[in-house]
């Protein structure tokens, strides 16, 4: 890293810097802005490459402390070589502007990815657990703990494979030093995922960086971190005094051993958690056995430089068929949920909830598909009317959730026809767009499609009965959404969906507020 140099000129906001050339580094736009730095899609001139170039804000360049901060953010991430780290190419100081250039991610955190899609498929979510403890046991065989991990540090590529991103708080765990909670950088969504001994300010080791990623999981397959609040101190104190609610009734789908897992990283005392990311990754890979046979699902990526060589997660299994035979459904057997609670920002959270409510009452749902800002460090996808052709349904899967358009999700059911499993997921993503856009009738023809599967496929029938209940509601046609929910009534406990559950609750409540003791009884209670 160079010197300080001049001191650079301080604007309200700090100056968008697009234009900029920052030695070999050409910058082209702004990513997105942190409380410490603000990063650029750049381009390396020598090597005609993208990265990612992260910079000082102007306000901090002259304070000491940010400075060797920034500085030990390079060197920490830079001693890190991992397929499952961003990289470091270079750090320095021109005109007085400290930056890092680093590897170029063109995805999403898991955060937006949550945001967008909900809790991810069992393979897939292994696949993403697998590849962050791989991360997580790199650093700690060097020393380092991260202290940061958290959905937005988690960064996903089109191919589905996971980069652990953002080092700006990690130490030697041989320092240890505690945390302020009010210093600049962590802000309220970081106590989310604080260890009970981070929160305290004591030693910390790479059991700590177990504990925050076992908050990151319980997170990623319930919707919602395990504690929530209005303040950092009051969800700071639930770390250290109470239980998060058993995974196993929130998701009662998931296989007993991966509650078991998330709840034991999420131990209180460090000695009872894993005692490193190496045994995650053996429990994970015993549990992948356990559910998919030795071979990992094909089009996820395992990854052989990610971790210790296992037979498993290394080999690339047949991909799937049209028959989606059992362990296909439990590869992809849950429905995309919200993780609209994890907002805790109060005014956002108010603003927010007001716009659903308006939405429902209008007769419309955008307020249950949200999409957040790009991140900080990946890069968003361009949507485009010509969605390519990937080698893989799953892989176009992936790429149809990065984009999130009705074209890219039209690819996966035009590409791959003879994927039943994937192009009914598909159509389920359809279906949210259309309801978003206010296209109901577009809506009502995929969820009559669903309604009239059979009994073998409940899951799916009881999207189709409850989206078209409460498209019927929506359209004023109360008494043929009535008639749909005694068809539900039946499978009720298969609709996994929060945000179709959600449109049911308001057909609900509507269709009694206009029918009255027409309404079934069953439903009213």
């Amino acid at each position: 890293m160079g010197g300080p140099g001049d001191k650079p000129a301080k604007t309200p906001g700090d100056a968008d810097l697009s234009g900029r050339q920052l030695g070999d580094f050409r910058l082209l736009r702004r990513l997105g802005r942190g409380a410490m730095a603000e990063v650029y899609l750049a381009e390396q001139q020598l090597l005609e490459r993208q990265v990612a170039v992260k910079v000082l804000k102007s306000d901090l360049a002259d304070d000491p402390t940010y400075i060797q901060r920034f500085q030990r953010e390079a060197r920490a991430a830079a001693s890190l070589v991992h397929a499952n780290i961003v990289q470091i190419h270079e750090g320095g100081c021109v005109g007085g502007v400290h930056y890092i250039a680093q590897e170029y991610v063109n995805g999403q955190n898991l955060r937006q990815w949550l945001t967008r899609n909900g809790p991810p498929d069992l393979a897939h979510a292994l696949s993403i657990m697998r590849q962050v403890a791989a991360a997580l046991a790199k650093a700690a065989e060097q020393g380092i703990v991260h202290r940061d991990i958290k959905p937005e540090n988690i960064l996903l590529t089109q191919s589905g494979e996971v980069k652990v991103a953002d080092f700006g708080l990690a130490r030697l765990a041989s320092q240890g030093e505690g945390v302020d909670l009010t210093q600049v950088g962590m802000t309220m969504g970081t106590p989310l995922y604080m260890s009970p001994e981070q929160v305290e300010g004591r030693r910390l080791d790479s059991r700590s960086d177990i504990y925050s990623f076992g908050v990151t999981c319980y997170h990623m397959l319930s919707g919602s971190p395990p504690f929530g609040g209005e303040t950092a101190l009051g969800v700071a104190v639930q770390h250290l005094k109470k239980r998060p609610k058993a995974l196993e009734t929130l998701r009662p789908d998931l296989p007993p051993a991966l509650c078991r897992i998330v709840h034991k990283m999420l131990a209180k005392a460090p000695k009872d958690r894993y005692h490193s990311a190496r045994e995650v990754m053996h429990e994970i890979h015993r549990l992948q056995v356990e559910q998919f046979g030795d071979q990992w699902p094909e089009g996820l990526p395992g990854g052989e430089s990610t971790g210790p060589k296992m037979t498993g997660p290394e080999m690339t299994g047949p991909e799937m068929t049209g028959s989606v035979p059992g362990e296909v459904t439990q590869q992809l057997d849950v429905l995309m949920k919200t993780v609209a609670r994890s907002e805790l920002k109060r005014p956002r959270w108010l603003l927010w909830t007001a716009a659903m409510v308006c939405a429902l009452l209008a007769g419309g749902a955008a307020a249950f598909f949200t999409v957040r800002e790009p991140s900080l460090l990946a890069g968003a996808a361009a949507a485009s009317s010509r969605v390519p052709r990937q080698e893989t349904a799953l892989r176009q899967w992936y790429h149809a959730a990065q984009i999130g358009t009705e074209e890219a999700w039209r690819g996966v059911i035009e590409y791959f026809p003879e994927k039943q499993y994937l192009v009914r997921r598909a159509k389920q993503q359809l279906a949210r767009i259309y309801l978003r856009e206010g296209k109901y009738a577009r809506a009502l023809k995929i969820f009559d499609e669903f309604a009239a599967l059979d009994e073998t496929e409940p899951e799916f029938r009881a999207f189709g009965l409850a989206g078209k209940c409460g498209v019927l509601t929506l359209q004023g046609r109360y008494h043929e959404s009535a008639a749909v929910m005694e068809q539900l009534w039946p499978i009720r406990a298969k609709l996994q969906d929060s945000q179709i559950r959600q449109l049911l609750h308001h057909a609900v409540r509507k269709n009694r507020s206009e029918l009255g003791v027409q309404t079934s009884h069953q439903w009213e209670k």
